[in-house]
């Protein structure tokens, strides 16, 4: 039985049946045309979610990517030491002792995936400091995705991938030039990596340019976007992978006083509730008081655990 039929035969209500629906009216809005925008929060990437977000992006499902630095970097640092990776059945029974056996073994913990630091650096040490420091010696400044992806497009950073090379959706995305926002790039390894070498004056601040020039390609690409059909937002989690981008349409309209269209779908998967007045847990509706998304735009929210639906949700896509 396909993904689609045992979705379409089995998930009949609450946050299956949410599930459903998203999943149905994600195919229809591309199926007329539409584009859609899709937001990595948590640890995406540690969880392997490029195994079905990179044949989306292969199959035109996904236009746009906002980012956490974490899971711009760690679909890579997978790629590149998976056989280095520990997985932790266990890992709730772990003793404060245990966690800095981890630490001490050059393991970073996530949940139950622990993260080769050491390898998986070493990897990308070996390749986008030069990077760096090429652009900084010539006055070039750079956003941080662009040098991720002239290291990932190479011939010989590709002969360091472990995995299968069409279960990086960060490949997946150089290769289908795929528009990415990393917003808040500073908070991850290798920003604070690039710091390191800032600080040691390897490379120069300008190099790597901050989250404010990604909001402008981000006005730019929304104004083209628009002017080729709608455009829906699929969040995954919560954070600033969704916060940032989503405000690109009041900041058109508010701002720049211009008229643009409204976000024309919402889902987001999220364990957050609106009760705690979080932004990430605000439900659909509290949107449209802000001016993101359109009033009769379909409109979802699955309460689960994103390493299970979204895949779900993608394969569901392809299959319809």
């Amino acid at each position: 039985m396909s993904i689609k039929r045992f979705v379409d035969e089995n998930y009949k209500h609450f946050n299956a049946r949410a599930l459903a629906n998203a999943a149905r009216a994600y195919r229809d809005h591309v199926n007329s045309g539409g584009k859609m925008f899709v937001t990595l929060a948590g640890a995406m990437s540690t969880a392997e979610l490029g195994l079905s977000l990179s044949e989306m992006i292969r199959r035109g499902f996904v236009s746009g990517i906002s980012c956490t630095g974490a899971n711009l970097e760690e679909d890579l640092f997978n790629a590149v030491a998976s056989s280095k990776y520990k997985i932790i059945e266990n890992y709730r029974d772990l003793t404060p002792s245990d966690e800095l056996a981890l630490l001490n073994s050059g393991m970073n913990r996530v949940t139950d995936t622990c993260i080769p630091e050491v390898e998986a650096m070493a990897k990308v040490d070996s390749y986008i400091p030069e990077l760096w420091k090429d652009a900084s010696r010539n006055g070039l400044s750079k956003l941080p995705h662009e040098f991720v992806f002239e290291m990932v497009l190479s011939n010989e950073f590709q002969r360091e991938f472990e995995t299968d090379p069409d279960a990086s959706w960060v490949l997946a995305a150089a290769k289908n030039n795929v528009p990415l926002f990393v917003p808040g790039w500073e908070d991850s390894t290798l920003g604070n990596f690039f710091v390191s070498k800032v600080l040691k004056e390897q490379v120069t601040i300008n190099t790597v340019r901050s989250g404010l020039s990604y909001m402008i390609k981000l006005v730019d690409w929304f104004k083209a976007a628009e002017n080729e059909g709608k455009v829906g937002f699929f969040q995954i989690g919560g954070g600033i992978a969704g916060d940032f981008p989503i405000c690109v349409v009041p900041l058109i309209e508010q701002d720049l006083g211009e008229k643009t269209q409204l976000w024309s779908y919402f889902c987001q998967i999220t364990d957050a509730q609106e009760s705690y007045g979080g932004y990430s847990g605000a439900l659909p509706n509290e949107k449209i008081t802000w001016g993101k998304i359109a009033p009769d735009a379909p409109k979802f929210v699955i309460h689960s655990d994103a390493t299970i639906v979204a895949p779900l949700v993608f394969q569901y896509v392809l299959e319809a």
